[in-house]
């Protein structure tokens, strides 16, 4: 088996270390406690989150995980009613956190790869009727988005559609939420403005864990007084930082330098991908990667036993389901290493025992 150091880690942008540079901002870092909100490497962080997005305030926390499920439980009460992707992250891979933490119904909408419409919503929201009592369905409260889009391969929000949907929404009178944890994807991609995807939202929430390659936190950003309950919530649920203007800076150096950098883990992500649809044992279609996450059908072999086997050679990835597969590219990932990958996938594929049909 091969060392830490020696291999191919393909499981998640999270997997990113800090650079040099990062770890030299961090260890920079002037800092304050944050909890008193005197850490000023924390208020410059979210000011300029804040800025970006075209919000009055963020606030940054550990984990995406966390700023979803706060932004969640600010819009909400429990008992209230949130309507999810039938594949959003907030809703499969969050730990039950609605249910748990918001006490919240999640419904879910019939989403492609993420991306609903405008008629799914109409449908799942329907229309009120006299003859049926108000009080007897969990009140509709909030409406999330995913952009762009982990289980459906990093697929990004068309604008027009997103608008569309968000626009059905508030005539809806529902709050919006966008995990955008890796929106600053979605920006390179089509060259939109994250300020222009957030525009339509009530609050967003951002990760810098992941695409940007620091090593802690997100931020959640809204309204000045979405935020200042926001604050409540994080507090409550163990998410007090003290000197956390040390991560806060490697998060800050992350914002201002590695966002355009972005494209050269889509063409790396594209790259791998065209390398897979040649192999016999692989279906996917390269079109389908927008962003920097490759999704892939093992058409015989085991998922498990698959990524068991790419390990032992040194290549990382994760299990989807029984016979699928995720490989995550990131600022670490060089070109050779996106062909040594490929070359590990055709290799274990031939060295593996076909899975009865």
């Amino acid at each position: 088996m091969k060392g830490v150091t020696d291999m191919i880690d393909l499981r998640s942008d999270t997997c990113s270390r800090p650079s040099t540079a990062m770890r030299q901002a961090m260890a920079n870092a002037v800092v304050g406690d944050d909890v008193y909100g005197d850490d000023p490497t924390v208020k410059a962080l979210e000011a300029e989150v804040a800025d970006l997005l075209g919000m009055d305030d963020a606030v940054y926390m550990p984990t995406g995980t966390m700023t979803n499920q706060v932004g969640i439980r600010s819009h909400t009460e429990p008992g209230d009613a949130v309507l999810f992707d039938q594949s959003a992250h907030v809703y499969i891979l969050e730990g039950g956190a609605p249910a748990a933490f918001s006490g919240v119904l999640p419904r879910l909408l019939p989403g492609v790869r993420g991306i609903f419409t405008v008629a799914d919503l109409d449908q799942a929201v329907g229309k009120p009727h006299p003859f049926f009592p108000a009080t007897v369905p969990a009140p509709l409260r909030l409406l999330c988005l995913e952009n762009t889009h982990n289980i459906g391969g990093g697929s990004v929000w068309p604008l027009d559609a997103l608008r569309d949907v968000t626009a059905a929404g508030r005539r809806h009178g529902l709050k919006l939420h966008l995990d955008g944890a890796r929106l600053w994807h979605a920006s390179v991609a089509t060259g939109i403005s994250e300020r222009t995807y957030a525009e339509n939202f009530d609050s967003v929430s951002v990760c810098f864990s992941k695409a940007l390659g620091a090593p802690v936190g997100s931020c959640l950003a809204g309204s000045a007084e979405f935020v200042t309950r926001a604050r409540r919530f994080k507090q409550q649920i163990g998410g007090g930082f003290r000197q956390a203007g040390i991560v806060a800076a490697g998060a800050l150096y992350a914002l201002r330098h590695h966002r355009q950098e972005l494209g050269q883990t889509h063409a790396n992500a594209r790259r791998f991908a065209e390398r897979l649809a040649s192999l016999s044992g692989v279906e996917i279609d390269p079109a389908t990667v927008e962003t920097n996450i490759v999704r892939f059908r093992l058409k015989t072999a085991d998922a498990a036993a698959f990524v068991e086997a790419a390990h032992r050679e040194g290549l990382f990835l994760l299990p989807s389901g029984t016979d699928s597969v995720r490989a995550v590219f990131y600022l670490d990932i060089s070109a050779a290493e996106v062909v040594k990958a490929a070359d590990i996938v055709a290799q274990v594929l031939r060295s593996m025992p076909h899975r009865k049909a």
